[in-house]
């Protein structure tokens, strides 16, 4: 609960040693601009035929009827960026408020969002060393439709580039329930055709205006592969994607050191891999040549192998796990490489955070299946249960389905499908699109292959999925309350219970609330309730006994 705190504490402590350490290269950074003699700057005028749908000369965006944007675009880098730009600039401008808000939110003092602005570009200096002038001109085409209103980062090429390193900083900095992903892969015996499937869950919470608009790129580039990925306005990157060979590549958070410099962001990595490769061991290249600033499982699933692997990077090891006599791989937030098998950060992450238990959950469901299909891929990142099926309450960080996701995908890369999931959460109805179909007909006016689709998980229309948005709001209340000292009546606090009442978080706010004000015994009664809980992390379990010993010393017990 104390995490906004937590990470705005991070952030100032780095920005203090900023400031006694030499500010060498930062200058550097700050004047740089990609190269783009070379590339087309000339585009043509956007046209909108209505306000769901845009065409650009042969590009074109437009939003499908489960609220999907469908974007493709072709060219040079630099006259990508232009397209897109203009294609999705308010998509692409929205999400920046949305990014930016949070910022404010986070650090609301107009003289330290001035302090953060200039940690920022010392933590970033090197940033632009360790990115191609291919993607960094793409960025810099981009940033030409980016917001140009007054922000914390003034520079709009300079703050599309940094948010390209969000998910990184987002977990390096800070461990939030912004990246617990879970990724499965099944191939041969294991699927009904032989032929291999891929499961994943994105679980980046950035708010939910930030996942109300994704994107689903489609790219035709003048050099490398053609790809389709699952985005976001103003991200060229890729956490997601599969191109035109059935090459696919998603990313899992590790758990990493607080890094002291940025080198290259990991989406932009994934990207290289997604345009550049195609089988696994062009990936591994890949990976392998590029200086990452934090731990991440990239996960690769390859039709020309039939299999799928991770690649574990660090930045300052490289290890890749394969699958050995078993026809399954799973990931999520930890590393399994032998090169990792000695790391104390990760084996303490094993412990301590909520990844084993849900590589465990992977584990029951997928080995409680004979032969998997898409649709039963999509019924496992759906799962909202704990081990064994125990109900652990609604949005816990140990589901598979947290229900928070930005996107589900599934990927069947021998026939070159992809299922992308639709809003809310994985609980909409999964759209089909084959590549091979999209990229010979770019000029669709939609490229679902509607006949594809899987259905809608009827648990959005129960009174559990009611009572888990009512949760929500609740739960916002509370913590208003208790970061501003607001008092709240009673009834609050019983319908946050009530409302998600196998949650342990639902007793824990509580606990704090009645602890805030003074109502011990209320408060110790729903502690005591919060850990008969399937409690998230032993971190949470240890702040719950240490209120309980708290508590029992003040009260004589």
């Amino acid at each position: 609960m104390n995490k906004k705190i937590g990470l705005l504490h991070n952030v100032l402590s780095l920005a203090c040693i900023m400031l006694v350490l030499p500010s060498c290269g930062v200058s550097s950074s700050l004047q740089d601009v990609p190269y783009v003699s070379d590339y087309n700057d000339s585009i043509p005028k956007r046209i909108q035929k209505n306000d769901s749908s845009f065409v650009l000369g042969n590009n074109r965006l437009n939003k499908n009827k489960q609220g999907l944007w469908e974007l493709y675009v072709e060219g040079d880098p630099y006259e990508r960026g232009l397209i897109t730009g203009s294609l999705t600039r308010e998509l692409f401008q929205n999400q920046e408020r949305y990014f930016l808000s949070k910022i404010e939110d986070l650090v609301p003092s107009e003289t330290n969002q001035k302090f953060l602005q200039r940690f920022v570009a010392w933590y970033n200096r090197k940033m632009y060393l360790h990115i191609d002038n291919e993607y960094k001109s793409e960025i810099y085409g981009l940033s030409k439709y980016a917001l140009n209103a007054g922000t914390v980062f003034t520079s709009p090429y300079l703050r599309c580039l940094y948010f390209h390193g969000a998910h990184d900083i987002g977990h390096a900095l800070q461990d939030l329930a912004l990246v617990g992903c879970s990724s499965f892969a099944v191939w041969n015996d294991k699927t009904k055709d032989g032929s291999l499937i891929i499961g994943r869950n994105f679980d980046f919470y950035a708010g939910d205006d930030f996942a109300k608009d994704k994107i689903i790129a489609f790219t035709n580039p003048k050099t490398g592969y053609k790809f389709m990925s699952i985005s976001w306005g103003g991200m060229i990157g890729v956490v997601s994607g599969m191109n035109e060979h059935g090459l696919t590549v998603t990313i899992n958070a590790g758990k990493s050191k607080v890094p002291l410099i940025a080198k290259t962001p990991i989406s932009i990595v994934n990207r290289e891999i997604l345009q550049y490769a195609t089988n696994i061991e062009e990936a591994i290249a890949i990976a392998k040549k590029r200086e990452v600033f934090v731990s991440e499982s990239i996960f690769v699933g390859s039709a020309a192998d039939n299999k799928a692997i991770i690649i574990e990077v660090s930045p300052d090891n490289f290890g890749v796990f394969e699958a050995t006599n078993s026809n399954q791989i799973i990931c999520s937030n930890h590393f399994q490489s032998d090169a990792y098998a000695e790391d104390k950060i990760n084996q303490k992450h094993m412990v301590e955070s909520h990844s084993l238990y849900r590589y465990q959950r992977m584990e029951q469901l997928l080995n409680a299946e004979d032969k998997l299909t898409p649709q039963k891929a999509v019924a496992i990142l759906r799962n909202k249960e704990g081990l064994n099926g125990k109900s652990i309450g609604y949005g816990n960080e140990k589901a598979l389905n947290q229900l928070l996701a930005h996107h589900a995908v599934v990927f069947k890369p021998k026939e070159r499908l992809v299922w992308v999931s639709s809003n809310p959460y994985q609980l909409g109805e999964f759209v089909a699109y084959n590549l091979n179909d999209v990229f010979k007909h770019p000029e669709k006016q939609g490229y679902a292959s509607a006949r594809l689709n899987i259905e809608k998980d009827p648990f959005q229309y129960t009174e559990a999925y009611k009572n888990y948005e009512r949760y929500r709001v609740l739960k916002a209340q509370v913590l208003k309350a208790l970061n501003t000292n607001e008092t709240l009546n009673f009834s609050v606090l019983h319908n946050l219970q009530s409302a998600n009442p196998n949650f342990w978080e639902a007793h824990y706010l509580t606990g704090l609330y009645y602890f805030k004000n003074d109502f011990d015994m209320a408060a110790l009664k729903a502690f005591k309730k919060a850990k008969t809980k399937e409690v998230t992390t032993v971190t949470d379990l240890e702040n719950i006994n240490s209120y309980i010993k708290k508590l029992n010393r003040k009260l004589g017990l």
